[in-house]
């Protein structure tokens, strides 16, 4: 059975007089529990910490296992993780480390010296805001599920689910929350690197330090995400995003899930249920009908700007009355 270690974690002091009182914040490693936990702070001497002024963390020396959090033990020259930080691990588990990361921060690696794993600890105090607020939630849910399953009978599940996320925006609409996915899809490619021991941002998958390579097909209406070795270049995984029919093609939003994907790890939900666009911009891609009843396909240019060949002005007719299938605008953007 694998041998467990104690940590507390000072939360407060409840007499100003407690020798912890500035150290609010603090991980004290506990030589033993009774009445009161008791951490050494000298040679021959141990010290009392109030079990109510602390938060117990039980630990296992072991390698960590993706989902699990560990205990940094290492004081290392990096600002944003430090000694004592309790950070969940996103992959790795083996003989070599793990890699870690924060909320809104880079991922790191540690190796396994640099870690015990979290096996137990008490429920913090914020956890009973997060449960409040996730009742408040649950309440406020209520209605637009009863409103999905009402609206299921009519237009079938997925159909119903699509329009009351698009309807659903609190204060926004749908254009200007797809505007946001779009963001938010562009700077996860960077986001989700981390930074290895040289300083360099490359992905990590099972411990490989990787770079991603795309593969776009816009008539196919895929993006494949290629996680390929820095040292030999070979494929390692690979993620597919492909667009529904009824959807418009945003390769923002496909590299997103495709990376997620061949990362191993969850795909946002907003990225699979975006909202479809309403407003069409210079250098989307639009179906429309031709003179011949046939489907016909431009990309959409300022009014001004020379048109036929598959081009066609912003504030045309043809436009007007097309229907948005590719707003990933690229050739705008570059």
């Amino acid at each position: 059975m694998t041998k467990t270690k104690k940590y507390v974690r000072i939360k407060k002091a409840t007499y100003g007089s407690a020798w912890y009182a500035d150290k609010i914040g603090r991980v004290f490693k506990v030589e033993r529990e009774g009445p009161n936990y008791l951490t050494r702070t000298g040679p021959q001497h141990l010290s009392a910490i109030l079990k109510e002024d602390a938060e117990l963390i039980v630990t296992e020396k072991r390698p960590a296992k993706v989902g699990e959090k560990v205990l940094i033990l290492d004081d290392f020259n990096e600002p944003r993780y430090m000694l004592h930080d309790e950070v969940p691990v996103i992959d790795g588990g083996d003989k070599h480390g793990v890699a870690v990361r924060k909320l809104g921060e880079w991922p790191i690696f540690l190796n396994n010296e640099q870690y015990e794993v979290i096996v137990n600890n008490e429920v913090k105090n914020e956890e009973a805001d997060e449960m409040e607020r996730y009742d408040t939630a649950v309440e406020t849910a209520r209605d637009a599920i009863e409103e999905l399953r009402l609206a299921a009978y009519a237009k079938g599940y997925e159909d119903a689910r699509r329009d009351l996320l698009a309807q659903a925006l609190v204060g926004k609409g749908a254009q200007e929350r797809r505007d946001e996915i779009v963001e938010q899809a562009k700077a996860d490619i960077e986001n989700l690197k981390y930074r290895t021991f040289y300083g360099e941002l490359r992905y990590l998958y099972r411990s490989i330090v990787c770079n991603v390579e795309f593969v776009i097909n816009k008539k196919k209406r895929t993006v494949v995400a290629l996680l390929k070795s820095v040292g030999r270049g070979s494929v390692k995984s690979k993620g597919i995003a492909k667009a529904a029919p009824s959807d418009c093609f945003n390769v923002h939003i496909g590299k997103a899930i495709a990376l997620h994907r061949a990362l191993g790890i969850e795909v946002p939900d907003e990225y699979l249920n975006a909202p479809q666009p309403t407003e069409v911009r210079v250098g989307d891609v639009v179906a429309y009908r031709g003179v011949y009843k046939t489907i016909d396909y431009a990309t959409v240019v300022a009014d001004g700007e020379p048109t036929g060949g598959g081009r066609a002005a912003l504030t045309s007719i043809a436009v007007k009355h097309a229907k948005i299938i590719d707003d990933s605008r690229t050739e705008v953007d570059e």
